[in-house]
């Protein structure tokens, strides 16, 4: 999950991944399935000026780490977290619903396994979490491109 970008006439997806950066698409797209990838954005489209606030906004995040805790800090980033922040923070705009660590499905024996490799016994079940499906399912948003 990232947010597409055009620099120097070229489409990149500005994403978390080891830390987070711009990635060419076509690089991007390479990793999906197939090539698979789907491109969505807001029903009301982005003004020009809007749309300049949210590439700037990349600024505040370009470099980061990626959190593997899913902390809801800006010390380190997600994918669906950059993605939220930067809409929130450049432009006021929520897509999708942030949840708290408790409200998702735990019980699968490869979550249990995962959620003790990196927190132990002290889960946050308190943090805010925002998921790839809460964006992807916002209907904030309309599919450009399957």
């Amino acid at each position: 999950m990232g947010v597409v970008v055009h620099r120097d006439g070229k489409p990149f997806v500005f994403e978390a991944i080891a830390t987070v950066r711009y990635t060419p698409l076509g690089r991007w797209t390479a990793r999906g399935e197939g090539g698979h990838h789907v491109v969505k954005r807001l029903k009301r489209g982005l003004t020009p000026a809007q749309a300049k606030k949210l590439r700037e906004s990349a600024g505040d995040f370009a470099g980061k780490p990626y959190d593997l805790y899913f902390e809801w800090s800006d010390e380190r980033i997600y994918c669906s977290e950059l993605v939220w922040k930067m809409y929130h923070q450049a432009l006021g705009i929520d897509i999708g619903a942030r949840q708290e660590l408790r409200e998702f499905d735990l019980d699968d024996a490869a979550v249990k396994a995962k959620i003790r490799e990196r927190y132990g016994t002290r889960v946050p079940l308190d943090e805010p979490v925002i998921s790839p499906a809460a964006i992807f399912d916002s209907p904030l948003l309309e599919t450009v491109r399957r």
